[in-house]
């Protein structure tokens, strides 16, 4: 198994999928690397590209008051990766065949971190992860075990900031993973 050095290297370099002809930088991944929870958006948008680092921006912003929210902080206790690590031409949803392509860097993340807890942001991590019937408007906020992993699924902090009337929801579903970190990862809060 590579280490964590030995994989971003690794994955700086990749050219599986026509998305390496067009990114600044691979994005790929950010925090702690001993975290107990991670959290795995869709890919890279425009800024993300630009600084390498996942969530910045707006969207970026808002992740980090919400993690603030419940004690949690991308540098301190959380890992924070996404399914393609190169940013999809116009911020467009990353296409079946990149995600194939590229979902192998995060099984070795994945593999490397082993998280306790997994929270999808956003509808497409959430269908790649936890399963293709996943409905964010049906499912975020419920929890999913996998081999002994809780995986949740909450709504992408840019979709948030399209539709603030979502916020309510997310608040509660933010409390209720604050509370399963709490029971199965309470050492994360020991991190901060």
């Amino acid at each position: 198994m590579l280490s964590w050095d030995e994989l971003e290297n690794a994955c700086k370099s990749c050219t599986k999928c026509a998305l390496y002809e067009t990114r600044t930088n691979v994005v790929f991944g950010v925090g702690n690397r001993g975290a107990e929870v991670l959290f795995v958006g869709e890919g890279p948008g425009e800024q993300e590209d630009l600084k390498a680092e996942p969530f910045v921006g707006r969207a970026g912003k808002l992740l980090d008051d919400m993690l603030k929210i419940i004690g949690l902080d991308r540098t301190k206790n959380i890992y924070i990766a996404n399914i393609v690590k190169c940013r999809p031409p116009k911020n467009r949803d990353p296409l079946n065949a990149e995600q194939d392509a590229c979902i192998d860097w995060l099984r070795a993340q994945f593999r490397l971190l082993r998280p306790k807890i997994v929270v999808c942001l956003g509808r497409i991590a959430a269908g790649r992860l936890i399963g293709e019937d996943f409905k964010i408007t049906r499912d975020h906020g419920k929890w999913y075990d996998k081999d002994g992993i809780k995986f949740m699924a909450l709504y992408h902090p840019a979709a948030l900031l399209r539709d603030p009337g979502r916020r309510p929801e997310t608040f509660v579903d933010l409390k209720e993973l604050e509370r399963m970190i709490r029971e199965l990862a309470p050492g994360t809060y020991l991190m901060s």
